[in-house]
């Protein structure tokens, strides 16, 4: 859309931008089509879903606004297809290219949604999956006449987004290092390993068990931040072998062909990757895969947590909700905390009204993110009436307890169907 890449800044760091900005990155995502598009399907599928628009509950009301707006935009395209068929054509035939064109588009598109969590896996981060995801797709289209056929066209996409992760993660060079220690704060055990650019991943996105064949392994993979994070410490290419082979559930002959590799190999990768991983997992953690909801007891905990946390609740619940070891980072900020003590005198004084350290009163909705119960914090600072995003806390429960709490920057609550302020 925009011609080519902007000019990199000077010293500036990671890939030059694709498009001039978000907008512009969606404007090229809908301008493709779908292969037959039935224009009456459309028109009964936009009334449909804008008759049953209510603002309550606010996932359903994103999804349904998505597709709405998905399904307009259709639309548009397909009456500006005609327009220009009809002033630019010089055949009275439909050109092939054309056709071409809507038939490629509508095929990649129906693998956007199991590339993104791919190179969200890969990566760590949800705005970098969202880029790699587009790079893919222009690599695709790119290189269409390289199809072959040999392979699926599913498998043939995996290749390509997963050489486009290799490629940034090249170029990013990212490691996990252990955090600082807080001057003056008592910290319980070992610094843990600090991610900047982790980021949590909305389940909204994520395929459910009723999905088509090719989404399904997006179920059983395990999208838990813990295994994410563990993940980070995997050289690149170990880390796409354990995605392919152990997640997805590929053989090794087919991680091999799509890594242009041999399978002695991947074999050997992932006997090298699969210590370090077990490793950096939780003691009591036998299995990697979380295919289910948060069940109602973590659903329970979640509910008293935001009781607890709006400021005015009882510090006692909160301290029976935490484990005495509970682990709380806050990337990509570098404050952690150990301890659920450390933690509680940490917040004490900004949940305090008398306190000059007093931050303000606070709200929370429920979310789901990576597979786990998060509570959206939105705090109203005094003197103010609205209630502004702040913080995405991501719980992971053991035992009836709360064993870490991992903090998110607010910027991705429009993804999580979240608004950016309460009244």
């Amino acid at each position: 859309m925009c011609g080519g890449p902007l000019p990199s800044k000077a010293g500036s760091r990671g890939r030059a931008a694709l498009y001039c900005s978000a907008a512009c990155r969606q404007r090229a995502y809908r301008s493709r089509h779908d292969p037959t598009p039935d224009v009456e399907t459309l028109i009964a599928e936009v009334g449909r879903v804008a008759n049953r628009l209510t603002p309550r509950p606010s996932d359903t009301f994103f999804a349904d606004l998505t597709a709405l707006t998905s399904d307009v935009g259709r639309l548009r395209r397909i009456a500006q297809l005609a327009l220009r068929g009809k002033e630019e054509n010089v055949t009275p035939a439909p050109v092939t290219e054309t056709l071409d064109e809507v038939a490629f588009a509508g095929k990649i598109e129906q693998h956007q949604r199991e590339l993104r969590v791919h190179c969200y896996r890969m990566v760590g981060s949800y705005d970098d999956a969202e880029d790699l995801v587009q790079e893919t797709f222009l690599r695709a289209w790119r290189g269409r006449e390289g199809f072959e056929g040999r392979s699926s066209f599913r498998a043939w996409l995996y290749r390509i987004a997963t050489n486009t992760c290799l490629d940034f993660l090249r170029r990013t060079k990212r490691s996990p290092r252990p955090y600082d220690q807080l001057p003056g704060v008592d910290q319980q055990g070992e610094p843990p390993q600090f991610m900047p650019w982790l980021q949590p991943f909305p389940d909204s996105q994520l395929a459910s068990a009723e999905a088509e064949p090719g989404e399904i392994a997006e179920t059983r993979e395990t999208m838990e931040l813990v295994f994410l994070a563990a993940i980070q410490h995997l050289p690149p290419r170990q880390r796409a072998v354990v995605i392919l082979n152990d997640v997805l559930g590929w053989k090794a002959a087919e991680t091999a062909e799509l890594l242009e590799t041999t399978v002695a190999s991947v074999t050997s990768a992932l006997q090298r990757a699969r210590p370090t991983l077990r490793q950096r997992l939780p003691e009591r953690r036998t299995d990697w895969a979380r295919t289910a909801q948060p069940t109602e007891e973590e659903q329970v905990i979640l509910r008293r947590y935001m009781a607890a946390a709006t400021g005015s609740g009882d510090s006692r619940v909160m301290a029976e909700l935490l484990r005495e070891d509970v682990l709380v980072t806050m990337p990509p900020n570098p404050l952690w905390f150990s301890g659920r003590d450390v933690f509680l005198n940490f917040v004490a004084e900004s949940f305090d009204p008398a306190s000059p350290a007093y931050f303000g009163e606070w709200k929370h909705l429920p979310a789901i993110a990576n597979r786990l119960p998060a509570a959206a914090g939105y705090v109203r600072r005094p003197g103010t009436r609205i209630y502004r995003a702040q913080v995405l806390d991501v719980l992971r429960i053991e035992d009836g307890k709360v064993a870490e709490i991992t903090a998110f920057e607010p910027h991705l609550f429009p993804a999580f169907g979240l608004p950016l302020t309460i009244t």
